[in-house]
């Protein structure tokens, strides 16, 4: 299998340093979620990882919650809400809505804040190697110091700092020496949660969570990390440097997959603009799981695309297709020769995780068993086949139910986000 690696600019063979695969998805910042813009990026690393499963491989599959960060505490302000109990709050929500559309829970879901400790120890050697700098009580990253800061995004700097302006950077922070300087233990604000450190009171940076968690929970290099477009910069640019100096690894990660950004109404869909379409409402409104899992998977991880209800409709009717085509009655005459369909599904995902012409495939499969079971044909063989395909996907061809697994698998998180 090969996937596009958005550090190379190429497709690549998915390579694992042993017998396990490691991969890291960058997890949510939990206020309102979950929308379609999460879904499509949590449920294009769950089809990744079943396909990997079908194909033999283990996989060790970390996602991490950003408990806590500027915009966590601004909206618990904004609510009069305790900034720990709105995270585990919305943070339950999202796991509520990962079991509904059965999608595989990570094998690790670690808070940020779980890994004081181990953030601290990194901030410590990322100044014993002289590419940060403690400053009233904060400590920053000197982007001037790496050389190869930039490789991820191939920005050029007066191109990354209005974006990193965007995604969280304060340009005006008087302790820093560069404007593009990124905090790595931000030193304590009236109000907020803090943890003592060696430079004070404080809490740490936005992405020294990620690269911490990572190391911790998989090793490195990871073999594949993740999360969605608006990610590369300046989130894993930023985890690039600080790990790489802080570990002494390079790559700090084999492969760097981004998933696209999902529009509505001409925009980003995104909880800043509030052009959000939320999951829960589309299962209120009588969607099932299947249907809104194919309407992710007719669109290329790649592709940025615009949600239309129109889509979602055309997802309805293939969800009938399949599982009409999964549950018909087999006969007893020569049995239908199901095995190209074997053959052009995992040439698709094998290309860059194409899944929409391993739908393609699918649907032809469906048509074939429904034309054979009306004439009495053994269509068993088929069946199976496109259970198991539609397995790799997240569908309940077979049942109605999430898959115990997952059900079980987010029950143990949860217990983890408890007020």
């Amino acid at each position: 299998m090969q996937l596009y690696n958005a550090l190379t600019r190429k497709k690549e063979n998915i390579e694992a340093a042993d017998d396990t695969l490691t991969v890291y998805v960058c997890g949510i910042t939990p206020y309102d979620t979950t929308h379609l813009g999460h879904g499509f990026t949590y449920a294009t690393f769950d089809v990744l990882i079943r396909y990997l499963e079908s194909r033999g491989h283990k996989v060790r599959y970390v996602q991490n919650v950003t408990d806590i960060d500027d915009d966590i505490l601004r909206r618990a302000v904004r609510d009069g809400h305790d900034w720990r109990a709105l995270g585990n709050q919305w943070t339950r929500h999202f796991i509520d809505d990962n079991q509904d559309l059965n999608i595989r829970p990570p094998d690790y879901f670690p808070r940020a804040t779980d890994v004081i400790v181990e953030i601290i120890d990194n901030v410590k050697e990322l100044l014993r190697k002289g590419v940060a700098y403690e400053s009233a009580g904060s400590v920053y990253f000197q982007i001037k110091k790496d050389q190869d800061f930039g490789q991820l995004s191939r920005l050029g700097y007066q191109e990354m700092l209005p974006l990193a302006n965007e995604r969280g950077n304060n340009p005006d922070d008087p302790n820093k020496r560069d404007p593009l300087d990124f905090v790595l233990w931000q030193a304590s604000a009236p109000g907020e949660p803090t943890w003592d450190s060696p430079w004070g009171p404080g809490r740490p940076g936005w992405h020294i969570e990620c690269s911490t968690l990572s190391s911790l929970f998989l090793g490195l290099p990871v073999d594949i990390h993740g999360g969605g477009a608006d990610l590369v910069f300046p989130h894993h640019e930023c985890e690039i440097a600080q790990a790489e100096y802080a570990s002494g690894s390079k790559p700090f990660t084999r492969i760097w997959m981004h998933v696209a950004m999902v529009c509505y109404q001409g925009e980003k869909m995104s909880k800043s603009l509030g052009n959000l379409i939320m999951v829960r409402d589309l299962f209120n409104e009588g969607y099932s799981a299947d249907a809104i899992r194919l309407l992710f998977a007719r669109f290329h991880y790649r592709e940025a695309w615009t949600y239309r209800k129109a889509d979602l409709l055309e997802s309805v009717n293939l969800a009938r297709t399949l599982k009409e085509a999964a549950r018909a009655e087999s006969g007893g005459s020569k049995p239908i020769d199901a095995e190209k369909y074997k053959s052009t599904f995992n040439q698709a995902m094998n290309d860059d995780l194409n899944t929409p012409a391993a739908l393609r495939s699918m649907a032809h499969l469906a048509d074939d068993i429904l034309n054979g079971a009306s004439e009495h044909r053994n269509i068993a063989r088929a069946q199976s086949l496109l259970i198991n395909q539609g397995a790799i996907f997240g569908l309940g061809l077979a049942g109605d139910q999430a898959e115990q697994r997952v059900i079980d698998g987010w029950d143990r998180h949860r217990q983890n986000f408890v007020d």
